[in-house]
């Protein structure tokens, strides 16, 4: 890995991968500022076979002189150099990029642009419908009666400056303002429509100086080491690459803060009456969200994962959410979501012929059953994992 520091940007070339990356803020006076970062994408196009890609993924800012001299690069290294293919790497979340270098493959079809978040997101769309944000909103109702008890073990404590990534629809961190009282706190989603919503929830609770922030958690536009103790809850297992979003996770947080992260492993999801019938439905599930990559049995992995990120002194634990946590019908709400999103939206997604979606849509139903009867259990468990940022 060659890199450069400049001002105001820092560019890098990773030959493993033939990747030449640029982050921040390129704003140069002269095109003579970025001698040194021409230099460098120069020998970069010279070593590369194939693809070079370019990430300006984490490029918040370019004015016209930088994005002239970057144009420029790259359709003269396109035609020096026989075969060479130039792929851009932009993200939605620095909107402007993708439009702005989507020009140049009208100059040369060799170089092209992608929006490496179009597809990095697999379950988005699930996440976002509409119908999902009350079951989130009861969901967040039975785990923060857990979780409340929890945060303060793993770590958290009142003033701390507090970053919830992939926040959702922001009632986790309206409960953390309320309960924690953090001298900071941020809370990032990739969904514009949750943020909104995130902000409707915290005017409700008459809650002021959250930040809400649209951003990628996979490349958060965050500086290196601000936060005391950072939360992700039941979002790994939603992603296809958890370990990006830990290893962002691991670098916001300060050197000897905590990450504290929440997932599940649904088949382990259970009920009584009816055991056999809940137990390979919820079997299904997993298989299901695999087929659509996500890892919805990621929870006790977590311990693992962490470690391998450079995580120390990880602490793991889990509890289950149950139809005895206040009123049942909340836990059968939850239930009635999952089924009417899993056999219904996903199943049609998937193909699912009319016997299986019958039977997958039983074992929810049965769920629902055990969670109302008055001798029945249902249980829902959440994984909890933390660790610190070592000094």
């Amino acid at each position: 890995m060659a890199g450069l520091p400049q001002k105001g940007f820092e560019v890098s070339f990773d030959e493993n991968n033939q990747e030449f990356s640029i982050v921040g803020s390129m704003r140069p006076e002269r095109t003579e500022d970025l001698a040194d970062c021409i230099k460098l994408f120069q020998t970069s196009a010279r070593s590369v076979r194939g693809t070079l890609y370019v990430n300006v993924k984490r490029l918040v800012r370019l004015n016209n002189i930088a994005f002239r001299v970057l144009a420029d690069l790259m359709v003269v290294a396109c035609a020096d150099h026989s075969g060479l293919r130039i792929s851009v790497i932009t993200s939605s979340v620095v909107g402007w990029s993708t439009r702005k270098f989507s020009s140049l493959r009208a100059v040369n079809d060799n170089i092209q642009v992608e929006q490496y978040d179009a597809d990095f997101y697999p379950g988005q769309s699930f996440v976002e419908d509409s119908d999902i944000i009350a079951l989130l909103r009861t969901q967040t109702k039975l785990t923060w009666r857990h979780e409340r008890d929890l945060l303060p073990k793993h770590g958290l404590k009142a003033g701390m400056q507090v970053a919830d990534i992939c926040c959702g629809i922001g009632d986790f961190a309206v409960l953390l303002s309320k309960e924690f009282e953090p001298s900071r706190l941020v809370a990032l989603d990739h969904s514009k429509p949750s943020l909104a919503y995130a902000r409707t929830v915290a005017s409700d609770f008459g809650i002021g100086g959250i930040e809400y922030i649209y951003g990628d958690a996979a490349e958060m536009l965050l500086e290196d080491d601000q936060f005391d103790f950072v939360t992700c809850r039941h979002s790994l297992q939603i992603f296809d690459r958890p370990e990006r979003i830990l290893k962002e996770l691991f670098r916001i947080c300060k050197p000897g803060g905590r990450v504290y992260v929440t997932n599940e492993k649904n088949s382990h999801c259970l009920g009584e009456p009816r055991g056999e019938s809940i137990q390979w439905t919820y079997n299904e599930v997993a298989r299901m969200l695999a087929h659509f990559n996500h890892d919805i049995e990621i929870g006790p992995k977590s311990r693992r994962l962490m470690l391998d990120t450079g995580f120390s002194e990880v602490r793991m634990e889990s509890f289950m959410v149950t139809n005895m946590d206040g009123d049942p019908q909340d836990f059968a709400d939850i239930i009635t979501a999952w089924r009417d999103l899993f056999a219904g939206k996903m199943t049609q997604l998937r193909g699912d012929d009319e016997a299986f979606v019958s039977r997958f849509r039983q074992g929810f139903d049965d769920h629902i059953f055990a969670a109302l009867h008055a001798k029945g259990y249902a249980g829902w468990p959440i994984w909890v994992a933390s660790g610190t940022k070592p000094l």
